[in-house]
This record gives structure tokens, C-alpha cells and sequence, in this order.
């Protein structure tokens, strides 16, 4: 099997894997005549090409760099179709035994309609306020108690073990605000958690208040 069959065979393979948004193009740069490079496409459709059609930009490329000039494979870049398809390509150039350049692969896939997939779901998923980030679905009210207090001790921005009395104040005046001690029980956690007595605890709730 020749080396032009070869390709058109991955070609045929690759466009029915991918599906008809998916155009692969084979471009003959021995071709007698460039203007008509195009020697085979799968999918055409998606650039409203077709085979005996021109060459492309990369195809550009690569006749304009033959002349010993260093040409390497493309891949991932944007174009855009002159009906407003936006695709993201891949363009592979093929030598022959003798170094010389003889065909360009192409592939182009039209994301358009997954660019605006990604665009309505970015709206749907983010929140209203962007630099929320989202919280943990606590389980029971101890789970709940346990966030409560670490968001306390980061409020402070020091462990336990360092804090002053004002800082301990901070903290459960948070609780408070939080509504931790809604929660049954959470005082004598909360105490023990902190160091301090129940009663040491409401005296702290209700300074400055």
C-alpha cells in the first residue's frame, strides 16, 4: 500500500471515530498543480471544501518554508471558517524517503457548538457571587459544629495553644453569630475546645455586646 493510500485509510478511520464535525485533509504539495492541492477529504462539509480544492495557510507554510527552512507539526491551534465555525486543527507534515516534503495531514473539528455547550453550562455551574467557592454538605449538626470551629480558629489566624483572650472572645462571638450554639451540646465542645469553662464561655459570648 502506497503512502497516499495509507493516509487516506487513517483519514477515512479518524473521520468515523469523531463523527461529521470532524474534516480530514489531505493536501499533495507535488501536486502539478498547487492551486488544487486538495487530493482527498473526509468531511467537507465543515470548511465547504472539497477534493481539487487550494491550499490553506499551514499548506502556505509549508511551501514557503521548503526550502531547507525547519517545518514542524501544528497541533491544537485555532481557525475560524469564513461562515463563523470556529475549529481547532491539527496539521502534520508527511516526507518522503528522501526528506522531501510531499503531503500535509489536516485535521479540523468543529467545536462551535461545544463552545457554547461550554459557555451555558460556565453560566449554569457558577455562582451568582464569583469568588464563592462551594462548602461541604455536612452529614449531621456534629460534622457542622467541627466546620464552625475551624472557620473560627481561621478567622483568628492562630491555633488554639496561641491565642490571647481577645482572640478567644473573636472566636466564640463568631460561634455565636453563627448560630453554633443552637446546637445541642455545643457548649460544653466548644469549651473544651478552646480551654476554657461553660461559664468562662458566656462571659465571652456577651463582652462588648
Amino acid at each position: 500500500m502506497g503512502r497516499l493510500s495509507t493516509l487516506k485509510q487513517i483519514a477515512h478511520d479518524l473521520a468515523l471515530l469523531f463523527g461529521p464535525d470532524c474534516e480530514v485533509c489531505i493536501h499533495d504539495l507535488k501536486a502539478q498543480d498547487l492551486e488544487h492541492s486538495i487530493v482527498y477529504i473526509e468531511n467537507g462539509h465543515v470548511s465547504n471544501r472539497k477534493i481539487g480544492d487550494g491550499p490553506s495557510d499551514a499548506v502556505f507554510d509549508a511551501i514557503r518554508k521548503q526550502d531547507g527552512e525547519d517545518i514542524r507539526d501544528r497541533t491544537g491551534y485555532l481557525m475560524k471558517t469564513s461562515d463563523g465555525k470556529i475549529l481547532k486543527c491539527s496539521t502534520s507534515y508527511i516526507h518522503d524517503d528522501d526528506g522531501s516534503l510531499h503531503y500535509v495531514f489536516a485535521i479540523n473539528y468543529d467545536i462551535t457548538k461545544l463552545t457554547m455547550i461550554d459557555s451555558a453550562l460556565h453560566n449554569l455551574v457558577s455562582p451568582v457571587n464569583q469568588a464563592e467557592k462551594p462548602k461541604e454538605i455536612k452529614r449531621n449538626v456534629n460534622e457542622l459544629l467541627n466546620q464552625l470551629i475551624e472557620e473560627s480558629v481561621k478567622l483568628v489566624g492562630k491555633p488554639v495553644a496561641l491565642m490571647t483572650k481577645d482572640d478567644k472572645v473573636a472566636a466564640i462571638q463568631f460561634l455565636n453569630d453563627s448560630g453554633a450554639f443552637l446546637i445541642t451540646k455545643s457548649g460544653d465542645k466548644v469549651a473544651n475546645y478552646f480551654g476554657i469553662s461553660k461559664y468562662t464561655l458566656y462571659s465571652y459570648i456577651y463582652v462588648n455586646k
